[in-house]
């Protein structure tokens, strides 16, 4: 084996991508149709004011990408909400948002499952029993985890440019529709933003919560920090262009959804409420298309969240934070935390179940996983107060409104995700407490690194 001469540095990451190849790339985190999934049970919690909760939560994202921008501009190599609340405030609380972020890892595969099982018993097989479907994805997303089955790059940019051929058509037979129907005033109208028969604004604050996920993944674009040329430029102005274009696309789709199909109350089914729409501009031909893409879609974050959540349970039973015979194996055969896969199927599936018994089972896996999210947000926006504001008060105004933002979308999240999050954050916490001795010792070592 060559050894390299002395004084010849170490390999880096090299500096290769621009501005726009970001852009692409957190566009390809969030995914085009985002608000598709959350169309129905939005509308319901808006009283028919989805685009405006979408709009109102793009605010708060904006300034929150600023944020990240800005850690990222003084951390480059950090790239994730728990390295920077760690640099920028303090590592005990860093430990608490990668806390937080975990719960959105191990609930994103019961919300891919929730939606694929909903969508499969509503509209394609409706004599087969919720909990069966259920059982089905979630074992599908299982069996695809352990044979150790990635989505490659190729693959994400065939389903992104399918995606948006299927929103193209959409938006083209829209505007058809509702041109002939009612000529410019169909097309455009008020009602979509305010209703003054149902706007309240208690219900819109709430109604944004859930509406916020339409962006979340954005945060991703600062995990490349040090793969891009001038990263205290482009990050920052990639992850605000990425929560606008996210936002223009998802407000345009929500509004000609709203025009085409007003009255949200008429949909036989909230969580596939908008391929309904889809089927009255485009027929059975988009209605079938936007279903499959959607699977697709949803089946792909299933898989990649479950993984990704495998994986760090994975870390912390390697290093010893959890029961290292339980988590910290991995299949000789595969190369992946088989056990940790299985559990994770486990809670998806139970959780599915549960939460369809009380309720819509969306809405609540939605509402339960911002409640880690936005406690992140806050946590960055809190960070880049502090760092800003060493150098000038003005430049801590924006992380500011941010974090005010952020904690009053958060704040009007439901209480059933309030109570469950708050139980996970108090874990955290004892945990941390236990671990350190009371903040004594060093924190045990955990790979928050994408978080």
């Amino acid at each position: 084996m060559q050894v390299p001469p002395t004084g010849v540095a170490p390999p880096r990451l090299r500096r290769v991508l621009g501005l726009w190849d970001l852009v692409f790339y957190g566009m390809i985190l969030i995914q085009p149709t985002a608000p598709v999934p959350l169309y129905g049970v939005a509308e319901s919690l808006s009283d028919g004011h989805f685009v405006t909760t979408i709009l109102l939560a793009m605010g708060a994202m904006v300034i929150t990408a600023i944020s990240y921008g800005r850690m990222a501009a003084i951390y480059p190599s950090a790239g994730s909400a728990y390295s920077y609340v760690s640099q920028g405030l303090n590592q005990h609380l860093g430990f608490v948002v990668g806390w937080a972020m975990l719960l959105d890892y191990l609930l994103q595969p019961l919300l891919s499952a929730v939606w694929i099982a909903t969508a499969i018993h509503a509209r394609y097989l409706p004599g087969v029993p919720y909990a069966v479907t259920a059982l089905l994805v979630v074992a599908l997303i299982t069996a695809l985890n352990l044979c150790g089955v990635k989505s490659s790059a190729r693959a994400n940019r065939v389903l992104l440019s399918v995606m948006c051929a299927v929103i193209a058509a959409f938006v083209f037979l829209a505007f058809r529709f509702l041109y002939g129907g009612g000529g410019w005033s169909g097309l455009f109208s008020m009602q979509p933003f305010y209703d003054p028969h149902t706007f309240r604004p208690g219900r819109i604050l709430g109604a944004t919560s859930f509406a916020a996920l339409t962006y979340i993944g954005f945060d991703g674009v600062t995990t490349l920090s040090e793969e891009v040329h001038n990263p205290r430029k482009n990050v920052g102005l990639a992850t605000v262009l990425v929560c606008v274009f996210t936002g223009l696309l998802g407000g345009l789709l929500v509004y000609l959804g709203q025009r085409v199909w007003p009255e949200w109350r008429a949909f036989p089914n909230l969580e596939t409420a908008f391929l309904d729409v889809c089927q009255r501009v485009g027929g059975d031909a988009l209605f079938q298309a936007m279903g499959i893409v959607m699977l697709l879609a949803m089946l792909g974050s299933g898989t990649a969240g479950g993984l990704g959540a495998a994986r760090l349970l994975y870390g912390m039973g390697r290093d010893g934070v959890l029961p290292r015979r339980v988590f910290g194996s991995l299949s000789p055969r595969t190369g992946v935390p088989a056990l940790n896969i299985l559990i994770i199927g486990a809670i998806a599936y139970v959780g599915a179940v549960t939460l369809a018994s009380i309720g819509n089972a969306f809405e609540h896996a939605g509402e339960l996983l911002n409640f880690g999210a936005f406690l992140a947000f806050m946590g960055v926006n809190a960070a880049a107060f502090r760092r800003l504001g060493m150098g000038s008060s003005r430049a801590a105004i924006l992380p500011a409104l941010g974090f005010c933002f952020c904690a009053v979308i958060w704040w009007n999240l439901n209480s059933l995700s309030k109570t469950a999050g708050g139980l996970w954050l108090l874990a955290g916490i004892a945990f941390l407490v236990y671990r350190t001795r009371g903040l004594r010792e060093p924190l045990p070592k955990i790979d928050f690194s994408e978080c």
